[in-house]
């Protein structure tokens, strides 16, 4: 075996094992969120077998005979391949609702008495019903916070979008005010920002409920939003004091020699550079106010956040792990929306070229 030939297999054998180890950590990562957006769709009875489903079932199959207390349900198991009894009873209101709750696909009562009905000329009654995989997010936002899912969601949303304002204007002014002027105690005062970062949001929140209080803005949106905006001005600062760093003065000095007012230059010229970083600063603060629970918790009393219902949710939604799974999902398709129309100016601030 020549040298050459030793370095050849030396150099596939170590790109193999680099791409197993990319895969492995791809699939990671994957499979959690696989799990999660399965588990939301499943029924209650699917998501408590073992093994757990890979994938919901489009239809449920059932079997109709008469049993001790009036009728026999069964359902087909396509992990045993049989069909197993889950209901004897000769209340059909009960049944219905066991076909709803349980396994996903309803029957009204008119329907399930057709099938009784067949039962005098054959038994069993063999017969298929399409899955609602829609149930368990249907059911969410009627039972979460006792129907203010949907008000908790708009309200969230009006948190974030305050909090990303206050955040960029305060925390952008005083980046900006960092990169482009030298005064004393600059960096130890750039530094000391981040102290607020250090302590934890339930610390924060405690003596502010206070201060809200006597502000008027306990229980309000604007009261989250000003809580939620300590953490995200330090960190905006910091974004946009380097991104403002990298923007030569000498853009703004040419604008100014053309006519341009010193605010003009800054919006014409020097903004539209520093979007890809206040952009990724719109992110984390939309991730931070959209995710906070804890602050949120203590903060409110009856106009909850959409954080803090999937949360109570989540606590009564005993024996209901899917109904938990689709509250989850829902949790986080706005801050994946955020993200997806963001995209482009975090793509640019990571070294791409389209705007």
């Amino acid at each position: 075996m020549t040298k050459k030939t030793r370095r050849n297999i030396y150099r596939t054998a170590r790109l193999t094992a680099f791409y197993i180890f990319v895969s492995g950590v791809t699939i990671a990562m994957l499979l959690p969120l696989y799990f999660i957006v399965s588990l939301s769709f499943l029924s209650t009875r699917e998501a408590y077998r073992y093994p757990l489903p890979l994938l919901p079932a489009l239809n449920v199959e059932y079997k109709l005979t008469h049993g001790e207390r009036g009728y026999l349900l069964s359902v087909y198991d396509p992990i045993d391949k049989e069909y197993q009894t889950v209901l004897d009873t000769g209340d059909l209101e009960k049944m219905s609702v066991y076909m709803k709750s349980q396994l996903g696909a309803p029957m009204s009562v008119p329907e399930i008495e057709q099938q009784i009905a067949r039962l005098e000329h054959e038994a069993p009654v063999f017969f298929t019903r399409r899955k609602s995989l829609l149930y368990n997010y249907e059911t969410f936002f009627k039972v979460a916070g006792t129907g203010q899912a949907v008000p908790a969601l708009i309200r969230s949303l009006e948190i974030c979008a305050m909090t990303i304002a206050i955040s960029l204007t305060i925390g952008g002014m005083a980046g900006y005010a960092f990169a482009r002027y030298t005064f004393r105690g600059r960096d130890a005062l750039k530094f000391s920002v981040l102290f607020v970062r250090m302590f934890p949001g339930v610390a924060i929140a405690m003596p502010m409920v206070i201060i809200l209080v006597n502000m008027g803005f306990y229980d309000a949106p604007i009261g989250l939003s000003l809580v939620y905006s300590v953490g995200s001005i330090a960190l905006t600062i910091w974004i946009t004091a380097s991104i403002f760093m990298g923007i030569p003065v000498s853009l703004e000095e040419a604008a100014q020699v053309f006519g341009a007012t010193k605010i003009q230059a800054f919006l014409r010229v020097t903004l539209p550079l520093s979007l890809p970083g206040l952009a990724a600063c719109a992110m984390y603060a939309f991730l931070g106010a959209w995710n906070e629970t804890v602050a949120a918790i203590i903060l409110t009393q009856f106009n909850p956040t959409f954080s803090v219902v999937v949360y109570q949710t989540v606590l009564g939604a005993v024996g209901q792990v899917n109904l938990a799974a689709a509250g989850g999902m829902v949790m986080a398709l706005p801050a994946v929306i955020f993200t997806f129309f963001i995209r482009r100016y975090i793509h640019q601030m990571w070294g791409g070229v389209t705007v």
